[in-house]
């Protein structure tokens, strides 16, 4: 059956189609990921095979060398960075099973392409040396007939060759060409050369002088242009400074190295082993509140969710056997060698140490051989897999404890078979990174006594473990302080019992009264539950957890004050008002004032009040019938309710600043009347949102002030003037007014009312989530409005049948009274502060009056408006309940 991928091709990125073949290769923009997806199967490819995972495999441009390799159902991501392109043709294959298809081209060929660079240019003196023979503005000489190495690091021009000159400084400006280079090859974007004919140099400069400098032109030899740096000039490695001195007059063949290359372990995050597991998930099953409580959490999403990746060097060590005299690798030993092999491909960078063995039957020379064609035979398998050679030390070692005599010759005595078998190897050895990261922390509520948790590890494999003795398990553990032992099972799902600290017999909890801290030890009120579930893939380091459950105490507590005042918070009123307002006014201002006076002097008012706080715990149960405990009790808190008295006290000074405006000086009425106050809080531990590993604290508020608020001001406009002017109502209106009065005389007369009443309660409630303040919801609301009725009346006495009045005077007034509670909770507490704000009245006035005596008429109109009361604002602090 032919099952397989037939055909790639890229389904996302940019490239350069006038660059590319179809089907055959493609030129990609640098510095950008460009996506390669199966286009065709081979026909026997079913639904089902094409949704698994193929193995994408970057190789070299002669096929022969895996460079990278990954598991993939989504395609493959590849970028070339600039230094990397050129000519240079990487090729790009998929597979089921990550062997290669050398008899058809089933993958694309790609390259990348910019503009030709010199990035960089040195001399050095040593091959790969990072100190340049002038450093840091530090000049250092040779002489005719050192070797010296010349280094380019460039762009655009991988794989390519390019001509290299050099170049003698002239005094006069006429530089001399000395030697020209062809043919030197661009290998991973640099250029090296060995240049050990420096001695010929000599020949072929102009009036040599005592030192002589020289630098370089790099010509594209298809344009025949020279090369520039990124400063646009064509001149580099200035410059290498000679000595008119002879040392060698050797003149060997200039070499074209290739780069010297360090080999670390890849330190990528992204980790493709075949001992791993994909997804971790716990499952809550619990009774709340009477109410079932099913949850499924996804702790772990193939990576997803961890934080603080780090890759901690580990080092390994793998072992294959051999028979008696024999270099053959068997099956068991092809099953050891093709799992590391896999595991080399798609870890980019370890240097693999392979060491030959040979027991002490036979000479000693002959085993020292056969341990080395052992190391190579293994090498030649890895080589074969496509892994690079050149990553790879192969040592034969000899004899394990060799037993040949000063002669040579094999005096070897009788041991176990057992000793020559384990010593018939060849020992793999490599570093690499492994992958580790931050605990991830699960939060979950419990009561005191135990209820179960169930872990389920999905895609749990450790088939794969390429590691020896010390390999991962498909096993679940669980310790903790509460357990004699910890908790296991080899599969791929566990219950486990947790409880939370707060005990059956704690009568009075209030060290847990915010509920994730007890505060009597200072520290958090978690009981710690620690999951290893370690693999390759993820968390391979075997003593760190994967998982930190934490369960806290499942208790709420719930506060609730109620607080009636009988006396108005502040009473003024108007001494020219009608003698019935002034004796009731004196009744009301006498027990607001004195109300006031005893609350500054003794923090107390008279009021009535109510306060009790609840606690309930162990309300989650797991099958049980049993009823949560609870704590119940009341209290006065007179310090709290001193503080709140202080605070409302604030609102008596709001009567005196009015009374400054002009409306008052006795003929104003203003009450503030005092507040029915309600107040209730709710906090517990819950998990928010539903699908978070992590608990948050609830806050639950609720506010009921009937009213807040409540003012009523009578103000008889027409009596203001009488006293102060016209003015004193709205500016310019004294004119209307007074021509009106001096027209009318005693025998008419003019009354203007306004009327403001009504007040503003506040009620509502506030759900707070302190983790995620978005999910705030509710709100607590200002209801209620301030009525303002305008009134107008004019009249004349009935003899006086010659005047006649009409008009209207209009206001358009208004005013607002708000009032509210901000609420909110922060790492001390829970907080209320008040919030009381009087706009003042603000008045528009239209007159219009036409006045007729005898044969005479006169219409008279004004606009105007007036500030007739300031406005006022009372600032209250937060308050911690």
């Amino acid at each position: 059956m032919a099952k397989g991928v037939k055909k790639i091709k890229v389904t996302k990125g940019n490239y350069y189609p006038k660059m590319s073949v179809p089907g055959q290769r493609i030129t990609i923009v640098p510095n950008q990921d460009v996506t390669f997806q199966v286009e065709e199967w081979l026909p026997d490819t079913t639904a089902e095979d094409k949704k698994k995972p193929v193995i994408w495999m970057r190789q070299t441009n002669d096929r022969k060398i895996i460079i990278y390799q990954v598991p993939s159902s989504t395609g493959y991501k590849f970028s070339i960075d600039k230094q990397y392109c050129g000519s240079y043709q990487f090729y790009i294959e998929a597979s089921f099973s990550g062997k290669r298809d050398t008899k058809n081209n089933v993958g694309l060929y790609v390259k990348g392409w910019c503009e030709p660079k010199i990035v960089t240019s040195k001399w050095t003196t040593q091959r790969g040396s990072k100190t340049s023979i002038k450093n840091q503005n530090k000049v250092n000489y040779i002489s005719y007939g050192h070797i010296v190495y010349l280094n380019l690091t460039t762009e655009g021009l991988n794989g390519n060759t390019v001509i290299i000159e050099f170049w003698n400084q002239q005094a006069a400006k006429n530089d001399k060409l000395v030697h020209v280079y062809n043919n030197v090859q661009v290998i991973d974007g640099e250029v090296n050369l060995k240049i050990e004919n420096t001695y010929s140099w000599m020949a072929y400069v102009d009036n040599i002088q005592n030192v002589e400098e020289f630098y370089i032109k790099v010509k594209d030899p298809a344009s025949k242009k020279y090369i520039k740096d990124n400063l646009g000039d064509d001149l580099h490695a200035i410059y290498l400074n000679v000595k008119n001195k002879v040392v060698t007059t050797n003149a060997n063949v200039s070499k074209n190295q290739t780069p010297t290359k360090v080999y670390k372990p890849d330190v990528s995050n992204v980790r493709y082993e075949p001992c791993k597991f994909e997804v971790i998930k716990i499952t809550e099953n619990v009774v709340k509140d009477g109410k079932a409580s099913n949850s499924t959490v996804t702790v772990f999403d193939n990576g997803n969710g961890i934080k603080q990746k780090n890759a901690p060097q580990e080092k390994i060590h793998r072992t294959i056997f051999f028979k008696f005299d024999s270099t053959v690798i068997d099956k068991d030993g092809e099953e050891v060698l093709n799992n590391i092999l896999k595991f080399l491909l798609e870890h980019k960078g370890s240097t693999i140490n392979l060491s030959g063995y040979a027991c002490v039957i036979g000479k000693q020379n002959y085993n020292k051989g056969l341990s080395q064609r052992r190391a190579d035979v293994v090498k030649k398998f890895f080589g074969a897999g496509g892994l690079d050679l050149s990553r790879i030390i192969s040592l034969g070692k000899g004899e394990v404890d060799p037993s040949d005599d000063k002669m040579g010759r094999d005096n070897i005595r009788y041991k176990n078979e057992k000793d020559y078998e384990n010593n018939r190897r060849v020992d793999i050895s490599f570093t690499f990174q492994g992958h580790d990261a931050q605990t991830i922390v699960y939060e979950a509520l419990a009561p005191s006594s135990d209820i179960n948790l169930t872990i389920d590890v999905l895609q749990h494999i450790n088939k794969g473990c390429f590691r020896g003795s010390d390999k991962h398990e498909k096993k679940i553990i669980v310790k903790s302080v509460e357990y004699g032992k910890p908790h296991e099972i080899n599969e791929s799902s566990l219950a486990f019992p947790v409880n939370s600290q707060l005990s059956w017999a704690n009568a009075a909890p209030f060290n847990y009264i915010w509920p994730s801290f007890n505060a009597l030890e200072m520290d958090s009120s978690a009981t710690i539950y620690n999951v290893f579930v370690n693999s390759c893939r993820w968390f391979s380091n075997k003593n760190n957890a994967v998982i930190q459950v934490k369960v806290f105490p499942d208790i709420k507590w719930t506060v609730e004050f109620k607080w009636n005042h009988d006396q108005p918070f502040a009473y003024s009123f108007g001494n020219k008002l009608h003698p019935y307002d002034i004796k009731e006014g004196q009744k009301k201002v006498i027990g607001a004032e004195l109300d006031r006076g005893w609350s500054k002097n003794h923090g107390e008012m008279d009021q009535s009040f109510a306060l009790s706080l609840k606690a309930e715990w162990n309300r989650i149960t797991q099958g049980r019938s049993s009823a949560p405990q609870t704590l119940e009790l009341g209290h006065k808190w007179d310090g709290k309710i001193r503080k709140t008295l202080s605070l409302f006290n604030k609102m008596k000074s709001m009567t005196e600043r009015v009374s400054n405006s002009p409306l008052s000086k006795g003929k104003a009425r203003f009450v503030i009347e005092s507040p029915k106050i309600a107040f209730s809080a709710q906090w517990y531990l819950e998990r928010a949102p539903k699908t978070s590993v992590d608990l948050t604290t609830i806050v639950a508020i609720g506010v009921s002030a009937k009213p807040l608020v409540e003012a009523k001001i009578e103000v008889d406009l027409w009596k203001i003037f009488v006293k102060y002017g016209g003015d004193a109502i709205c500016p310019g209106a004294g004119s209307i007014i007074s021509w009106i009065l001096d027209k009318l005389g005693k025998e008419a007369g003019m009354h203007f009312l306004i009327s403001i009443s009504g007040g503003i309660y506040i009620d509502g409630k506030v759900t707070i989530n302190t983790s995620y303040p978005k999910e705030t919801s509710g709100e607590v609301k200002a209801t209620g409005k301030v009525q303002v009725v305008a009134e107008f009346k004019a009249w004349a006495k009935g003899g006086v049948g010659y005047l006649a009045f009409e008009g209207e005077v209009k206001a358009d007034v208004s005013t607002s009274i708000t009032g509210g509670i901000k609420v909110g909770a922060d790492k001390k507490g829970i907080f209320a502060a008040p919030i009381a704000e009087f706009a003042g009245v603000k008045a528009t006035f239209v007159a219009v009056g036409t006045v007729k005596l005898g044969v005479f008429k006169r219409t008279l109109t004004y606009e105007g408006e007036s500030r007739l009361v300031m406005p006022d604002e009372i600032k209250f602090e937060k308050q911690y309940i």
